[in-house]
């Protein structure tokens, strides 16, 4: 099942606050490039009746039907990636089209949290 962890849900929640998307859920998207990498998006969304619903530490998450596989024991976390710079990072947790050693970071607008398009989360 896909995660968050504390620091993400926490970012997460100031994000949806500053952006006026408290009563939106937070949309997790994923796919695969021509090149077979994965690529990883979010974004504050509605929920569709054919999507995933997740409670994760007060997070509204939601998932649709393509990306479910691919993001199965992933989990989002806030990190500093270098001094003062943080980022959210999915980390895949030994997936087999992913390898274990497989981080990928995603900026997506204010404070790294909101309207994801160009990355793969569908609106």
């Amino acid at each position: 099942m896909f995660n968050l962890t504390p620091a993400a849900a926490q970012q997460i929640q100031q994000s949806a606050q500053a952006s006026g998307a408290q009563t939106l859920a937070l949309r997790v998207a994923a796919k695969k490039d021509a090149s077979g990498d994965m690529q990883f998006g979010m974004g504050f969304d509605e929920p569709h009746d054919e999507d995933m619903k997740l409670d994760l530490q007060g997070i509204a998450v939601v998932i649709n039907d393509e990306s479910q596989a691919l993001l199965f024991d992933t989990v989002l976390d806030f990190v500093e990636l270098n001094p003062g710079e943080f980022n959210f990072i999915f980390i895949p947790n030994s997936h087999p089209s992913c390898g274990s050693a497989s981080v990928t970071t995603s900026s997506c607008g204010s404070g790294g949290c909101g309207s994801c398009a160009s990355q793969g989360a569908a609106h």
